[in-house]
């Protein structure tokens, strides 16, 4: 549906308010399939983040501080995310011995497993995405990257 229908408006101040209410709609709409996609599994779409780059750096562990800068939504409370990971035991703490303030970050075997279990789920999440070809992605993709100066 056209972002027009979506948001019941015919007029917009120019393309470009048109394009960032466009983007700002479909982060929305990709934030839903991601919690509805999550939920099952107990956690919040930050915390899978926090989870994938654990993952991603498993077996070594991780700064705390060093999390924060690769979250998608930097804005995260990634201390907060962290202990409540570390509750569920998906995460474990430890103090960096070389550093006393510093803590180390690790994902458990339960983490590893709960991702495993969440990529299942992977291709229902880019079922949603099939209305653009690969190319047109590749495209996308450069024209964000250029919106942000990159």
């Amino acid at each position: 549906m056209r972002i027009e229908e979506e948001l019941q408006q015919s007029r917009f101040d120019s393309e470009h308010h048109k394009a960032a209410l466009n983007i700002l709609f479909t982060a929305g709409w990709i934030n839903a399939i991601d919690l509805s996609i999550l939920k099952p599994f107990g956690i919040s779409p930050q915390q899978f983040n926090v989870l994938r780059i654990l993952r991603g750096q498993h077996p070594s562990a991780v700064r705390l501080c060093d999390i924060t800068p690769r979250m998608l939504d930097r804005m995260s409370n990634t201390a907060r995310l962290v202990e409540k990971l570390r509750l569920k035991g998906l995460v474990s703490r430890e103090q960096n011995p070389q550093n006393r303030r510093a803590v180390n970050i690790s994902i458990t075997d339960k983490g590893l497993a709960l991702l495993k279990a969440i990529d299942a789920k992977m291709p229902e999440w880019y079922s949603h995405f099939q209305n653009i070809s690969s190319e047109e992605a590749t495209q996308l993709n450069v024209l964000l990257d250029k919106l942000r100066g990159n």
